[in-house]
């Protein structure tokens, strides 16, 4: 008779990069940290229950560790500029995608000569 196949437990980890804020002193992580585990729906139910998400800090950088593989990276994403937005800091920061399962916060790029162009 052969062994029984052991089911791994199948996860699905997103990094989310605050580096170049976190920086400059306009975000800080550990409130950002407390946002996502308030908001992290997991079958509908909010707060994530216990043990189904997981969510590490480092200095710059949050991993989201999700135990369901259905479990979307994009909405990571959505609540970042869900955040963003109660911060009021939508009209200067944007999150981008940096790999395969990260993000990355980078400021808009305003050009200079556009202001001046206007104003003549």
């Amino acid at each position: 008779m052969a062994p029984k196949a052991s089911k791994k437990s199948a996860t699905k980890k997103v990094i989310v990069d605050c580096k170049i804020p976190v920086a400059d002193k306009v975000i800080d992580v550990a409130s950002f940290e407390k946002f996502l585990h308030d908001k992290i729906k997991v079958n509908g139910k909010c707060p994530a229950p216990q043990g189904s998400v997981e969510i590490k800090r480092e200095k710059n950088k949050l991993t989201i560790i999700f135990q369901d593989e259905n479990s979307s990276k994009r909405y990571i994403k959505y609540l970042t500029k869900k955040y963003l937005k109660k911060q009021q800091l939508k009209d200067y920061l944007r999150v981008i995608m940096s790999g395969k399962n990260s993000y990355e916060m980078v400021y808009y790029k305003y050009s200079q000569n556009d202001d001046a162009e206007e104003e003549a």
